[in-house]
């Protein structure tokens, strides 16, 4: 009889990330607040929703988890890949925009350089006038 041998990987080796300059891209919805936080040439380093940091159903779009998960993406990036400096880019209408910032300003050593709306409007023209009814 052959014994079966085992399989053997290679083991992955860790990448030595060094970040000091992040885009943080912030789409908040009714429902939840997914915070993004990619390099220059726009590859997702760290980033997710508010369910990543614990919270779940309607207290997903409450203005304190966009905190915390701000928080805890940003604290991840700065001690881990030294982030130093940050574009801001926002993209919708929910309730946890202001709290990003506040959670920026809890975290030292990170300075924002650039802050950007991206929330599409809808334009459609002008209304028509109306014919008279008769």
């Amino acid at each position: 009889m052959v014994a079966a041998r085992k399989r053997t990987t290679a083991s992955k080796k860790k990448k030595n990330i060094k970040l000091p300059f992040g885009k943080l891209y912030v789409q908040t919805t009714v429902n939840n607040t997914i915070v993004t936080l990619t390099d220059e040439k726009g590859n997702k380093v760290a980033g997710g929703g508010t369910g990543i940091v614990g919270f779940k159903g309607t207290k997903q779009s409450t203005p304190y988890a966009a905190e915390m998960l701000t928080k805890e993406v940003l604290k991840q990036a700065r001690d881990s890949w030294g982030l130093k400096e940050l574009w801001i880019i926002f993209k919708g209408l929910g309730l946890g925009r202001e709290w990003v910032f506040k959670a920026i300003n809890d975290l030292w050593g990170i300075e924002i350089s650039y802050i950007r709306e991206a929330t599409p409007i809808q334009f459609g023209g002008t209304k028509r006038k109306r014919p008279k009814r008769t």
